[in-house]
């Protein structure tokens, strides 16, 4: 049976490969086994990946890095948000897959306030992953799946896709494209306007 990061990768990748530019710097946020890092990494041979996530997620992400001997995959960094800022180094695309919903609303507004801060001009978001329109589920298993996350922890669930967009757009940001993926999930394209004087 193949794991979840295998059954979408190649999806996300086809998804990727219109917007990702080489030379250029990747921020993987919550990278997890890192297996969608391996696999990008290796396709995108000329651009900087750099894995990040919570402290206690980096021996998996160490072990996974080690084994695939790839040079220009790197990390892992420490960012937990709401506590961590960015690594030192600027970032042309940040990447995260599956994390919105296991993250609390509130941190998820900490990670746009974050991007909002660190990124420049043009710079390009990626967000992988379920999200609700008009405060519905788009499939049963959706529904099935959020109230499993709830049951885990209250905090969790699936986001309303319209409560990212805004959002996004308070810190600095514009959809680009809502690209409709496998298995009910959406991966959204995001850039970074110029910077307007407060």
């Amino acid at each position: 049976m193949p794991s979840a990061v295998e059954r979408n990768r190649e999806p996300i990748l086809q998804v990727l490969k219109q917007y990702l530019s080489p030379p250029a710097r990747v921020l993987e946020i919550g990278s997890g086994g890192a297996g969608h890092a391996i696999y990008f990494s290796e396709f995108f041979n000329n651009i900087q990946w750099v894995t990040s996530d919570v402290k206690e997620n980096h021996p998996q992400i160490t072990n996974a890095l080690k084994k695939a001997m790839i040079k220009n995959l790197h990390g892992p960094e420490t960012l937990k948000i709401g506590v961590d800022d960015f690594p030192k180094g600027s970032f042309d695309y940040v990447f995260s897959a599956n994390t919105l919903h296991i993250m609390s609303w509130k941190q998820g507004k900490s990670l746009f306030k974050l991007l909002g801060k660190r990124l420049r001009e043009g710079s390009l978001v990626f967000l992988y992953g379920p999200f609700n329109y008009d405060g519905k589920y788009t499939s049963p298993s959706n529904e099935v799946f959020d109230k499993c996350l709830k049951e885990r922890d209250s905090k969790s669930g699936i986001r309303n896709s319209e409560d990212v967009f805004q959002s996004m757009q308070k810190y600095g940001f514009k959809l680009l494209k809502d690209h409709e993926m496998p298995a009910n999930n959406r991966l959204l394209v995001f850039e970074r306007l110029a910077f307007q004087p407060s």
